[in-house]
């Protein structure tokens, strides 16, 4: 074999990710999405995605696709065929039910116009998504991988979202079917594996295929960017990135930032929180909304904190692990978790080094974790130092892809001389 070929695994293959989620976000499921689709393409692969219009995390249509109903576009040698959908302005059971309906329905009604597939992944979320994947792979007899990035049951269960009860049982049961009828199932985190097995999922058929530091290492000086940003050097900065949402109750920095005006707080993302935190935030001088950093700052920001905050409500533990992680480790600064012990997100900063974990909701308890960081810079550094060695021996970008060339190379084995219809 040619290191060519070697090289294009997937020649010959036309391949369909179904992802609400794609370019141009740069934030949550997005960016790997599309990391794993060019990767595909690359591979020698005629690569198709099923996705939304771009919307993540501000929960706004973004202005270049406002009104457009289906769009096809070429995007890095992958094909993207897109399909309106409803963005919620903010969050609801209802509202959540019907972005979910919408995606379903203009999926189901406007299918991608491409050649059957050999293989379908599904990222999950969205439920709509994981539905429109086993779909489309039972109509063409194609091997079905939804890959859990979040689980939605526990989510609306966990994550305070109003009516989240009732939708905790609509939504387990929609994602119980998706899960059951995939010829493999990947989470991106191991925490994940028994409330998947629960849904009647082998354990056998179930593969980690963990999410990858999909950014690049800091290259700008801290005290430039500080400089730039106005972070004043005598203060120490706390930062938290990323989506503003129910589940990350960022409520416990705004109560912190108001318990510690030495303090300088930073809210850098978006979400549908963002202006309800605004509100409970009004009149704290020591503490500041910033907009998403562009692509090619966003590391260098992180590393001019002082410390990097991860933060989840006191009932998240088994929905999710943030990909904020994969950044903040980047960055080489401690990071401080309030979040629930014995949750994948606990076990990653755990497993890392790169940080100390408190209680969730608990704004006394962060501050403290936050000071003795800040008076201990020594120890600061060394944990800080831990996450970009974590993120070599475990996170890198050709690792994570690897993971998945195996995961579909063993479903194409198996479906290798399937007669399709």
């Amino acid at each position: 074999m040619t290191d060519a070929q070697l090289h294009r695994p997937f020649d010959g293959r036309t391949l369909l990710l179904v992802s609400t989620n794609y370019a141009p976000e740069l934030t949550g499921i997005g960016p790997y999405a599309a990391q794993l689709a060019e990767h595909w393409a690359a591979a020698g692969a005629d690569t198709h995605v099923l996705a939304g219009m771009p919307h993540y995390p501000s929960w706004r249509t973004d202005p270049g696709y406002r009104g457009v109903r289906r769009v096809t576009e070429e995007r890095a040698g992958v094909t993207v065929h897109r399909r309106r959908h409803y963005v919620p302005p903010r969050q609801s059971a209802l509202r959540r039910a019907l972005f979910e309906a919408t995606v379903l329905g203009h999926g189901v009604l406007s299918p991608p116009d491409a050649p059957p597939p050999d293989a379908v992944v599904a990222q999950i979320p969205s439920l709509a998504g994981g539905v429109l994947g086993a779909r489309l792979a039972a109509r063409h007899r194609a091997p079905y991988i939804p890959v859990v990035q979040d689980l939605m049951g526990a989510a609306a269960a966990q994550s305070g979202i109003r009516g989240g009860g009732r939708a905790a049982v609509l939504a387990s049961a929609a994602e119980r079917r998706a899960l059951r009828s995939a010829t493999l199932v990947g989470v991106i985190h191991e925490s994940f594996v028994p409330r998947v097995a629960a849904y009647g999922v082998d354990p056998g058929r179930i593969r980690t295929v963990p999410n990858w530091s999909h950014v690049r290492t800091p290259s700008a000086g801290r005290a430039a960017t500080r400089a730039r940003l106005g972070w004043d050097e005598g203060t120490p900065v706390v930062l938290h990135c990323g989506n503003m949402g129910l589940k990350q109750g960022l409520e416990v920095l705004v109560d912190a930032a108001r318990l510690a005006p030495g303090i300088h707080v930073v809210l850098m993302g978006d979400g549908n929180q963002r202006e309800t935190l605004r509100g409970r935030a009004a009149g704290l001088r020591n503490l500041d909304f910033l907009p998403p950093a562009a692509e090619d700052e966003f590391t260098d920001v992180l590393a001019a904190a002082d410390v990097l905050v991860v933060t989840q409500r006191a009932s998240v533990l088994d929905m999710s692990v943030p990909s904020k992680l994969t950044s903040y480790f980047v960055s080489g600064r401690p990071v401080v978790a309030s979040v629930a012990e014995g949750g994948g997100t606990a076990q990653e900063v755990h497993r890392s080094g790169a940080g100390l974990l408190v209680a969730p909701e608990d704004p006394a308890a962060l501050l403290s974790a936050v000071r003795n960081l800040v008076e201990s810079p020594a120890r600061a550094d060394a944990l800080g130092a831990n996450g970009p060695q974590y993120v070599a021996r475990h996170l890198g970008r050709e690792a994570g892809l690897a993971r998945f060339d195996a995961l579909l190379t063993e479903v194409l084995a198996d479906a290798q001389g399937r007669p399709r219809r």
